[in-house]
């Protein structure tokens, strides 16, 4: 009679070897002949392991943009709210045109943030996009005058020229006028009430356009129960941050950390407020970078080297028409650099023996440099840096096409902001984090505790639970001096 299952079962070795017959098997098969989870202790044969993780993507985490280009500074509220200048000099769009005679007659689209504040005896000019004509004219009549019989958005003018606008060939529609100065008589005195030689002026009260952006709660969570924390596995983690081990945990934990740093500039970058007629959700969302400069700022689309400087040279006259900012910076993903370096490649391409990139100094002796970290163009000075962000394939790095976003250049510096609370005019760096905090709580990051791991434990909770916090929000100032780049 055999007895099953059977164990110590030995066979001698004349020599000393790792054998399957001369050691013990590691059985968990439940009473059955063939072994379940454990294979024989001839296991040992196994391969060499190394300990250590291979780092196949390199170092995986996101930040960094911000701290490059702008601050962070506290704040107290659920909301900041900044002020920006209007411009100083007057002028309006899709003005409308009427003639009689010599005299015209212009109405200007007014609206609840469009005025009409020209005064009687202005000089303008009178441009037409569509056909490039061009006048200058007196105001005899303006509906900003107090008691004038016109009305509040429409001006009457006498062209210089001594004829109609009709008769030069504008259009009825879609003129542009400014004011360039004005002409009285001889003796002429300005009054409430203009009469004979009086004359009324406009007194223009400046108006600032104001903005603001409220703060977001990011929240992540890491739990480990008490038993696995003492579980010591054979690989040697490694992190980003430096957590060294081989706990598991210690790179669970450290992951969701480096993952929840990345989450708050992220969030900052591609934040969205909450449209509370669509989502009846609570939270009032950001507007994070993208969505400012899309609604406030310029959008380029399909930049590509094929145009040559043609195509850069026309966001520079836009550029000249917003702050124009003297240094800027270009953050890119791969393509668009490649683009912008190809660009600037060509320029000198016909040069004889070789290819010269100012201040590389490129020789046919040295390997080629074919990239460039900075450039001068016109009065503005680019310095060019890829964004990790839009090449990693977990992130923007993975999107092509419409919905790409390819680039975004930024301006250098502070600008001149009034703060509501100071009361008085602050400078600021143009993109900049505002964070909760008081003298009673910090929530710039925020981590804590919970559980019975690690020393007294202040729950009866079995497991140890990492919390991470922060409230925070971003500050696009001036964003009509930033530039988006998007794919076609």
């Amino acid at each position: 009679m055999s007895l099953l299952p059977q164990f110590g079962s030995l066979i001698p070795s004349q020599s000393q070897q790792l054998l399957a017959t001369n050691y013990l098997q590691w059985n968990n098969n439940g009473g059955g002949a063939v072994p379940a989870n454990f294979a024989d202790f001839a296991q040992q044969y196994l391969p060499e392991i190394y300990e250590a993780e291979v780092e196949r993507y390199g170092n995986r985490t996101l930040s960094g943009f911000l701290k490059m280009v702008g601050a962070e500074m506290p704040m107290t509220s659920d909301q900041v709210i900044w002020s920006e200048q209007n411009r100083l000099h007057i002028s309006y769009t899709a003005v409308a045109m009427a003639s009689a005679g010599v005299a015209s007659t212009l109405t200007i689209p007014v609206a609840a943030n469009v005025i009409n504040v020209i005064s009687q005896n202005d000089t303008i000019v009178i441009l037409d996009p569509a056909t490039g004509l061009e006048a200058k004219a007196i105001v005899t009549g303006s509906g900003a005058t107090p008691g004038s019989a016109l009305a509040a958005g429409v001006i009457t003018v006498t062209p210089f020229a001594g004829t109609s606008l009709t008769t030069q060939g504008f259009t009825a529609t879609g003129l542009k006028i400014f004011v360039y100065g004005s002409d009285y008589s001889k003796g002429t005195t300005l009054a409430a009430g203009g009469a004979g030689n009086s004359a009324v002026r406009n007194s223009i009260d400046p108006v600032l356009t104001q903005f603001s952006n409220s703060p977001i709660i990011i929240r992540d969570q890491y739990v480990v129960s008490g038993s696995d924390t003492a579980q010591i596995g054979w690989v040697n983690v490694a992190t980003e941050d430096g957590t060294d081990g081989y706990l598991w945990y210690l790179k669970a934990e450290s992951e969701t950390r480096l993952r929840f740093e990345d989450y708050l500039e992220m969030s900052m970058v591609e934040g969205e407020l909450n449209a509370s007629a669509l989502n009846p959700l609570t939270q009032p969302g950001t507007q994070g970078l993208f969505a400012a400069i899309q609604a406030r700022g310029n959008v380029e689309t399909g930049f590509t080297a094929a145009q040559g400087l043609t195509e850069f040279d026309a966001i520079l006259k836009n550029l000249d028409t917003q702050g124009a900012i003297e240094e800027n910076m270009l953050f890119l993903q791969r393509q668009t650099s490649l683009d912008f370096d190809d660009m600037l490649a060509a320029i000198s391409s016909g040069i004889s023996g070789g290819v010269a990139f100012g201040l590389f100094e490129n020789s046919s002796e040295m390997a080629l440099n074919l990239g460039f970290s900075g450039f001068r163009r016109g009065s503005y000075d680019f310095y060019k840096t890829d964004w990790k962000y839009l090449n990693d394939a977990s992130t923007r790095g993975a999107i092509n096409g419409v919905n790409s976003i390819e680039g975004v250049l930024v301006p250098a510096g502070t600008s001149t902001v009034y703060d509501q609370v100071l009361g008085t005019n602050i400078r600021r760096p143009f993109l900049h984090v505002r964070y909760r905090a008081s003298q009673t709580d910090d929530r710039r990051m925020k981590s804590w505790l919970t559980g019975s791991v690690g020393g007294a434990s202040n729950s009866t909770l079995d497991a140890m639970e990492v919390n991470f916090l922060s409230e925070r929000c971003l500050v696009t100032q001036a964003a009509n001096n930033f530039v988006l780049f998007r794919g076609l």
